[in-house]
C-alpha cells in the first residue's frame, strides 16, 4: 500500500493491465498495434480487415490476445475446434466449463500456441472469437525463424 511513483511505464504495472505497448501514432492506435496489423496483412494478404488493442500485463513470458474473425461462410465453433486441432503447432485447448483455457502458464516454454474460449461472435454473422496464449520467446521469435527456415528447405528438395 506504498505510494507509487512512475519508473520504467507511466503508470503502476504490478496489479493492472497498460493499454498502451510503445508510443501512440496519429492515428490513435500505438506503434506495436500498427505492427501488428501490418505483420498480419504482410502474413496473410492486404485485404484482411485486421485492428488491434495492445496491452502490458505483469507475467514473466508469453503473449496472449483476444482475436475475433469473420470468415467467408457461417462456421459453428465446434467446426472451428476440429479446423484448428488439425493445424501443426496448434493445441486446442478449450473446455471453459472446467476452467480449461489458454494462459501465459501454460503456454510458457511449450513450442505451441494454445487456443480456447473459442465461440461464435454474436455480433456479427460468420464471427468466431477465441482466446490464444504462447511463449514469444519460442513461437514469436526463433521458432518461428527455425519452423521456416525448415519449411524452404524442404519445398526446395521437392
Amino acid at each position: 500500500m506504498k505510494e507509487y511513483e512512475p519508473g520504467v511505464y507511466p503508470h503502476q504495472i504490478a496489479f493492472n493491465c497498460l493499454p498502451q505497448i510503445d508510443v501512440f501514432m496519429d492515428n490513435g492506435y500505438t506503434r506495436e498495434e500498427m505492427k501488428m496489423v501490418n505483420e498480419t496483412k504482410k502474413i496473410l494478404d492486404e485485404s484482411v480487415k485486421v485492428t488491434a488493442t495492445c496491452v502490458r500485463v505483469p507475467v514473466i513470458n508469453c503473449h496472449a490476445e483476444s482475436l475475433n474473425i469473420e470468415t467467408e461462410k457461417k462456421l459453428s465453433a465446434n467446426e472451428v475446434r476440429a479446423i484448428l486441432s488439425e493445424a501443426p503447432g496448434v493445441m486446442v485447448y478449450d473446455a471453459p466449463d472446467k476452467q480449461i483455457y489458454p494462459m501465459q502458464i501454460v503456454a510458457d516454454k511449450k513450442d505451441d500456441t494454445y487456443v480456447g474460449r473459442i465461440r461464435e461472435d454474436e455480433t456479427i454473422e460468420n464471427g468466431i472469437n477465441m482466446w490464444i496464449a504462447a511463449d514469444n520467446l519460442r513461437k514469436g521469435a526463433a521458432l518461428n525463424a527455425v519452423q521456416i527456415a525448415e519449411k524452404l528447405v524442404e519445398y526446395s528438395k521437392g
